[in-house]
C-alpha cells in the first residue's frame, strides 16, 4: 500500500543536482525513521540516506557528501538534496518510514513506502 507520494525526480546532466521530496499522509509520522532507497534496472534496491527521529543521519558510502536527507519542521516532507550527480546514481527513488527506528537500512523494518520517483543522469 502507498502511503507515502515522492517528487522532484528529473533528468539531469552529470555533475548536476536534484532536490527530492517525500510528503507522508499525517503527522503520525513525525515518530517514524525515514530513509530514501534506489533501484537501478538490473540491481538490488539499496539504502542511500536514513534520518532518526533526532535529525541523527546515515549516508551509505557512494553517497555520502554529495547527498544531504533532510526533513521540515513537521516532519512531515522528507528531502533528498543530490549534488554532484554521477551516471551511477540513475535509478528509481523510494523513501519509506519504518515504526522501529531499529536501524538504517533494514529494508522489512520499513512498513509504508512511497511509489518511486525517477532520476536520470547524463554523461
Amino acid at each position: 500500500q502507498v502511503q507515502l507520494v515522492e517528487s522532484g525526480g528529473d533528468s539531469v546532466q552529470s555533475g548536476g543536482s536534484l532536490r527530492l521530496s517525500c510528503v507522508a499522509p499525517d503527522d503520525s509520522y513525525r515518530s517514524y525513521c525515514m530513509a530514501w532507497f534506489r533501484q537501478a534496472p538490473g540491481k538490488e534496491r539499496e539504502g542511500v540516506a536514513f534520518i532518526d527521529t533526532d535529525g541523527e543521519t546515515t549516508y551509505a558510502a557512494s553517497v555520502k557528501d554529495r547527498f544531504t536527507i533532510s526533513q521540515d519542521n513537521a516532519k512531515i516532507t522528507t528531502f533528498l538534496q543530490m549534488d554532484s550527480l554521477k551516471p551511477e546514481d540513475a535509478a528509481m527513488y523510494y523513501c519509506a518510514a519504518d515504526p522501529t527506528c531499529a536501524s538504517s537500512f533494514t529494508e522489512f523494518e520499513y512498513t509504508s513506502w512511497g511509489q518511486g520517483t525517477q532520476v536520470t543522469v547524463s554523461s
